[in-house]
């Protein structure tokens, strides 16, 4: 006979109170677990209590802390982090890819905002640092990263930043000129040379300013190309960082570009690039700066700009 069966009248009896008792175990334990949002991860992190005193370890995320009037909480950023102008005095505990684990420590945070694939975020965990891995790598993720970030510091103004920043980007597409839309674009984002994709956060922007974007997205979002492909391609138009439209000329065939020929390059400033390659919430502003450089090379738009809505 098995043992269960020789229990037979203790297990009538007792085995439904026995469920009882954890079935009540339970449900006290998650009548008060603490509320938790799923970061980027896949990691739970608790709601409650409402951070206090931040650090950020990516710019974008800096900005969007700030963008919902949240500012005054971060303790610490990293070395990139420097907009708006008012985090520049804040503690830098390096950077996303190398952390300074003790330095952060020290400033005690209850929240460290990481990007998903930042090193060192298992060890703050560790050290039993509340943190929260985000990464707006396009732009419906920019917009998810906003409400989260406003359900985690406890603030509402996520949703009018967000309809601010659509509004802005609807001003940014009613000026780019006529001739200029259908134009094929390259736009490299560093040196190397690498570039923005149409499955980038920028690629969207670009397609949304109703241009062509030449580097297609199965190469993934910022690829590294073969300089030889943008000749054979013959884009329309070039985008670029002041600091590298200059190297342009000096590479093999670039000579040969009917858009350096026809001085058809959007060089933009360091602040200007800054602006344009963080997915956060100055994206229509990054928007903004193509459709002024584009009015630049093609004229002024037929259409008045739509006008723009303040962010909260």
């Amino acid at each position: 006979m098995h043992w269960l069966d020789a229990r037979g009248p203790y297990l009538k009896h007792e085995l439904p109170a026995l469920l009882l008792g954890v079935l009540t175990v339970f449900c006290g334990t998650v009548a008060h677990a603490s509320p938790a949002l799923i970061d980027d991860r896949g990691t739970a992190v608790a709601l409650l209590p409402v951070p206090q005193r931040i650090v950020s370890l990516l710019p974008s995320l800096t900005e969007s802390v700030c963008a919902l009037g949240q500012c005054d909480k971060l303790v610490g950023v990293d070395r990139y982090s420097d907009y708006p102008p008012r985090v520049r005095s804040l503690p830098t505990v390096g950077g996303g890819l190398d952390p300074n684990i003790e330095a952060i420590v020290a400033l005690r945070p209850d929240l460290v905002l990481v990007a998903s694939s930042a090193p060192g975020t298992e060890r703050l965990r560790a050290l039993g640092l509340r943190v929260m891995a985000l990464e707006p790598k396009d732009s419906a993720n920019a917009q998810r990263v906003l409400f989260t970030l406003g359900q985690l510091l406890g603030v509402g103004t996520a949703k009018a930043l967000v309809q601010a920043m659509e509004a802005d980007m609807q001003a940014a597409i009613a000026q780019v000129p006529p001739r200029a839309r259908g134009q094929r674009v390259y736009f490299e984002i560093s040196p190397g040379p690498y570039a923005a994709s149409t499955s980038s956060f920028l690629g969207q922007t670009l397609q949304r300013l109703g241009l062509k974007n030449m580097v297609e997205g199965s190469l993934g979002p910022f690829p590294k190309i073969n300089p030889e492909m943008v000749v054979r391609a013959q884009p329309d138009v070039i985008m670029v960082g002041d600091s590298s439209a200059d190297a342009m000329q000096t590479r093999p065939g670039w000579s040969k570009l009917t858009a350096l020929q026809n001085h058809r390059v959007c060089a933009f400033g360091k602040q200007e690039a800054d602006v344009l390659v963080r997915a956060g919430p100055r994206m229509a502003q990054g928007a903004a700066l193509v459709a002024r450089c584009l009015q630049n090379l093609y004229g002024e738009p037929s259409t008045p700009a739509i006008k723009k809505a303040s962010a909260p």
